[in-house]
């Protein structure tokens, strides 16, 4: 069975977030970002920052993608930050997608 995250980095630096989706471990993926092995991703590879700033476990490949979708049509730094704040949130999202 496979494990998918919707996972949010942050980089002081650029004072900017990034999210993204996997199957990996946030942190493996993590790693995979510092050592700029996505090289079609050129924006994380803006900054050697990146620190894991959240993560949410989902179901399946398409309800993280769905909430993956979801936090970047929200364009807000506020938003993310909400969603770390609140765990309520976070459950509402997942609960919104979870039969997708």
């Amino acid at each position: 069975m496979n494990n998918f995250f919707v996972y949010i980095l942050f980089s002081e630096s650029l004072n900017r977030f990034y999210t993204g989706l996997t199957t990996l471990k946030v942190e493996e993926r993590l790693e995979n970002h510092l050592h700029k092995k996505y090289a079609g991703s050129n924006f994380t590879q803006k900054a050697n920052d990146w620190t894991l700033f959240h993560s949410i476990k989902c179901k399946s490949f398409s309800q993280a993608r769905n909430i993956e979708l979801h936090v970047k049509r929200m364009k807000s730094s506020s938003y993310i930050k909400n969603l770390k704040l609140y765990p309520e949130l976070q459950q509402k999202l997942l609960d919104q997608y979870k039969n997708t």
